[in-house]
């Protein structure tokens, strides 16, 4: 019950900074986050294992992608989510023991990510979490790119210059 409340609270915090830096966008006042940039590269280090949460925070990503504030500053931003910890259980087609209405929350991931992939965001699986959560590489949605190690991904990105977004 502690994991989904925390979840639940990290979700709203979350949605309410969002929605009010869209709030200011359509206002047309980006404030400063972006002036100055000629591009923008974002790595998300995604480890949420709440399906719910899950749902929102990637199409809460994808809308960003999409946006008006990045586009003003891109037309083609980099963007990448490594899933790592509890998330890898959620990115599979393995479905043993899910009730109905969660299968809905998982269609919704999954047609997410294939719609994320099509738009350009790149996303990568953490093989090493794979094991340890038990998820059977084969069964991961074919839009991942299956790395050994998402850490290491976190790392090269950063050092390329993209900006870590946690989100756990």
């Amino acid at each position: 019950m502690k994991k989904r409340t925390k979840s639940t609270i990290l979700v709203l915090i979350f949605l309410a900074g969002l929605l009010s830096t869209t709030t200011v966008s359509f206002a047309g006042q980006e404030g400063d986050a972006l002036d100055g940039l000629k591009s923008v590269k974002a790595i998300f280090d995604f480890r949420l294992g709440d399906m719910k949460a899950t749902a929102l925070f990637l199409g809460a990503i994808h809308e960003t992608y999409k946006g008006k504030d990045i586009a003003a500053v891109t037309e083609k931003p980099e963007f990448r989510v490594v899933f790592l910890g509890p998330a890898v259980k959620l990115i599979t087609n393995k479905r043993e023991g899910v009730s109905p209405e969660d299968h809905k929350v998982l269609d919704a991931i999954r047609d997410r990510i294939s719609a994320m992939a099509k738009d350009g965001i790149k996303l990568e699986i953490c093989l090493f979490a794979a094991r340890l959560f038990n998820v059977d590489p084969t069964t991961v949605y074919s839009d991942i790119r299956q790395i050994e190690n998402g850490v290491v991904s976190l790392i090269g990105y950063q050092a390329k210059g993209f900006s870590l977004v946690p989100l756990y």
